[in-house]
């Protein structure tokens, strides 16, 4: 199993930039819950603090696509240092705005701006799809590891962020969130050897990536899987003080992130043949399923005992995650051209981001109205949406991949050595 991954990395500088660019995406999973963490306990509303995350989450969806848009044009580096600065400064902003008792307007302002933040994890993968873009098995493997290490920050982060903003100071996890994004970028974009060509002729029209029929569909059902981790975030914080371990929903949600971590692992070295279009709704269907069990748990179980049966659940929800993320930016890869992929991988970064504003908002609400156990239906709803969009785009799908859809096994097969 290792020898796969370790063929990735035999490439120069593949470590140094997929190491950088790990420290770089742990404010993902931090800067969210830490905002409603720090205002949950600064100003004593979800509704609040949820509304404020997911006006990060908007202007994230709004700006990101743009500024990925401008890294296929100008490079990583030209454009990613520009756009963390001004995200950090915000993200400053925010700080003082909250410790300082400011109206609530201006907390709105900061995280607006903060949604400059590159997508750094979308910038990996160009770098890893311009080493193997003509192996196949390795690119496919080397998708497989990122999405291990977004699972990772997605264990770390949430503990981080939450554990400190309880035990240290409320505003600590967004601090922390805003250190490892200027270090992590600083590192990453002084990467240059591996950094893509730009293609600034191929950016001449009005184009954009999102033109693309099947990108379309996955942005569309990515919105409703972003609803699925907001909520589920948001709901599982607030269930958790409810039960009187509010430090404990860190754990829970990185078991969340662990099922899935685990997951991608074994799947990156799998030999699959098939419709990767068809993998993908199986990957949604699965997830929108495996939210069944939370409206139960939460409705039935309290307690300590609550918490580690939402935590179970959670874990093999987990197991879908990964692979079908995974899945999910291969059809990116093959869909759009490779002079936009850094944008088009972002637009499905900006559907879970849109997703994550609306299922988190909607989730502090009907949890200040009727109480956590009663928000799990929020992801249950938006599982249900994105398996039927998923399944409506199958023949967008297939129509936008190149004319060997036959031979979709390809990018999905790894070799393993034997």
């Amino acid at each position: 199993m290792l020898s796969s991954y370790r063929r990735i990395f035999a490439a120069p500088g593949s470590l140094a930039f997929s190491s950088a660019g790990f420290v770089a995406r742990l404010p993902i999973s931090m800067t969210g819950i830490g905002i409603v963490t720090m205002l949950a306990q600064l100003r004593g509303s979800y509704g609040v603090a949820g509304a404020v995350a997911a006006t990060l989450a908007l202007a994230a969806a709004a700006a990101g696509p743009e500024v990925s848009r401008l890294v296929d044009r100008y490079g990583q580096r030209r454009v990613a240092l520009p756009a963390t600065a001004l995200a950090v400064a915000a993200t400053t902003g925010l700080l003082l705005c909250a410790r300082f008792g400011a109206p609530d307007w201006t907390l709105f302002v900061c995280a607006a701006v903060m949604g400059t933040m590159p997508s750094t994890g979308a910038m990996v993968r160009a770098r890893w799809a311009h080493l193997y873009r003509e192996e196949a098995p390795r690119l496919h493997t080397a998708y497989s590891f990122e999405a291990v290490v977004d699972e990772v920050c997605f264990i770390v982060g949430p503990i981080l962020s939450i554990g400190l903003a309880t035990a240290v100071f409320p505003e600590a996890g967004v601090l922390l969130a805003g250190v490892f994004l200027s270090v992590g970028v600083v590192l990453f974009t002084a990467q240059r050897g591996t950094e893509p060509p730009v293609h600034p002729s191929a950016h001449g029209g009005r184009g954009s990536a999102i033109g693309t029929a099947g990108l379309q569909v996955l942005v569309l059902t990515f919105v409703a899987t972003g609803a699925i981790f907001g909520s589920v975030e948001v709901v599982t914080v607030a269930f958790a003080q409810e039960q009187g371990h509010t430090a404990a929903a860190s754990l829970v949600l990185a078991v969340y992130a662990l099922g899935s971590c685990l997951a991608g692992v074994v799947f990156g070295t799998l030999k699959l043949a098939g419709s990767m279009a068809r993998r993908f709704i199986l990957g949604v269907a699965v997830m929108a399923v495996s939210m069944v069990p939370l409206v139960i748990v939460g409705q039935t179980v309290s307690g300590t005992a609550g918490l580690v049966a939402i935590g179970g659940a959670l874990f093999l929800a987990g197991t879908a995650i990964s692979p079908t993320l995974i899945t999910a930016m291969a059809l990116v890869e093959r869909l759009v051209p490779a002079a936009r992929l850094t944008e088009g991988m972002t637009w499905t970064t900006t559907g879970l981001a849109l997703g994550v504003a609306l299922g988190s908002s909607a989730a502090g609400w009907l949890v200040d109205a009727a109480g956590a156990p009663a928000g799990y239906w929020v992801p249950v709803g938006a599982g249900a949406f994105a398996a039927l969009t998923a399944l409506a785009g199958l023949g967008r799908l297939h129509a936008g991949l190149p004319a060997s859809g036959t031979g979709e096994e390809a990018p999905q097969t790894v070799d393993l050595g034997r």
